[in-house]
């Protein structure tokens, strides 16, 4: 006798001599009728210092606003247009990689998405199959596995190195060798820790994964505050060689993820970006939407995308603030870690979440890493100006009693 489905949804076993009950709805796939959802406390943070979620923490640039606030009313009942927008974002790569210097990326090297979540989900579908193999790391960004779970993947992620949370090259390189994931993915700099893997690294394990037909994924989200992309390198070879038929030759397989969420303040508008291979881009925009990327978040990218002034203006202010906060914490006596992204750990000497509740009670908002492997205890608290850093320092400090 089979399983049966209460009115709540859990599958629980039937009463000896019972007929199965028939679900009061249709059931999902086997993955997702076992999966936990992704999902992160986002209700009533307006109004407060959010140092939660690694978001810019004072706005786009008003060069985004104005052009956001111009678009006709009429236009809100068309359809969005993309015309023009990959061929913006390359202009920015080429701009960043290798100023001055012809490169042959083009607009099929790039696919435009809904955030860099829509990308990350567009990956898994495209590509991965029940039974296939996730390779990545421990503790890294909690929506990987459940996009890994939907699709039946089993994951293996090795844990970062301690004390300094290194990244495990070898053990990656092993496993790559030894099991032949599907995809391996890498969040780099690495959401929560900050670590951080040189390009001509993780182009190492590109070349590495050729041989198992792996597709490589580089979760580029905070590169822009420590400069470790691939994208640069990759360009600027372009380059130098009179300009390839294509930068991304040599490593078919590799796909890059970026979005100006966390650096052109654009998160609640949803603009994310892969860049690769135009057979690759192209296979994996195939399982989107045709209208995902909404018009807002067009003519907000198109503005932000030409005042890069502003968003490196924006990178630099939270750089300063950075050492501001580490040379208070070094004089204080507390312990942290910071490397890579806008973002840092901390470890209270009180109880975290006690610590947490308090700084929302002060109206800033952190991060608790409460049962995550190897940062369990730790706050991670996001970096803005200098100004916002000021306050959180003053809360924590008399929260921690540091005197």
């Amino acid at each position: 006798m089979g399983p049966k489905r209460s009115d709540t949804g859990p599958v629980t076993s039937p009463t000896p001599g019972e007929q199965p009950a028939i679900p009061p709805f249709p059931l999902a796939r086997p993955e997702v009728e076992t999966l936990t959802a992704y999902s992160a406390p986002l209700e009533g943070r307006r109004g407060l210092l959010r140092l939660d979620f690694n978001e810019n923490t004072v706005g786009p640039s008003p060069k985004v606003v104005e052009a956001v606030r111009a678009i006709p009313a009429d236009h809100y009942a068309i359809y969005p247009e993309y015309a023009g927008l990959p061929e913006a974002v390359v202009r920015s790569l080429v701009a960043e990689a290798a100023p001055g210097n012809g490169t042959a990326l083009t607009p099929a090297h790039i696919g435009l998405f809904n955030g860099v979540d829509e990308a990350l989900h567009a990956v898994f579908h495209a590509f991965a199959a029940p039974g296939d193999r996730l390779l990545t790391t421990s503790p890294t960004f909690g929506y990987y596995t459940p996009c890994a779970r939907m699709q039946g993947m089993a994951i293996e992620a090795i844990p970062y190195r301690l004390p300094d949370f290194a990244f495990p090259f070898e053990e990656i390189r092993a496993a790559l060798a030894a099991s032949a994931p599907r995809l391996l993915l890498i969040c780099n700099p690495n959401n929560p820790t900050g670590t951080r893997l040189a390009p001509e690294r993780i182009l190492e394990l590109a070349a590495a994964a050729t041989a198992t037909a792996t597709l490589v994924v580089v979760d580029e989200l905070y590169e822009a505050f420590t400069g470790d992309s691939v994208l640069p390198s990759l360009l600027a070879a372009g380059a130098a060689a009179g300009g390839a038929p294509d930068p991304f030759a040599p490593f078919p397989n590799l796909l890059v993820l970026r979005s100006l969420a966390k650096t052109a303040g654009l998160a609640g508008l949803r603009f994310g970006f892969a860049v690769g291979a135009p057979a690759l881009v192209d296979r994996v925009s195939r399982v989107g939407g045709p209208y995902d990327v909404n018009s807002f978040a067009v003519t907000a990218a198109h503005a932000a995308l030409a005042d890069q002034a502003y968003t490196d203006a924006y990178v630099a202010e939270v750089l300063r603030a950075r050492a501001w906060l580490l040379e208070h914490l070094v004089a204080a006596g507390v312990r942290h870690h910071a490397a890579g992204g806008n973002y840092l750990l901390i470890w209270p000497v009180r109880p975290a979440a006690d610590v947490e509740v308090e700084l929302r009670a002060a109206g800033i908002l952190v991060r608790s890493m409460a049962g995550k492997p190897l940062i369990d205890g730790a706050l991670r608290v996001s970096l803005g100006s200098t100004e916002q850093m000021a306050t959180f320092w003053a809360a924590y400090r008399r929260i921690e009693a540091l005197g």
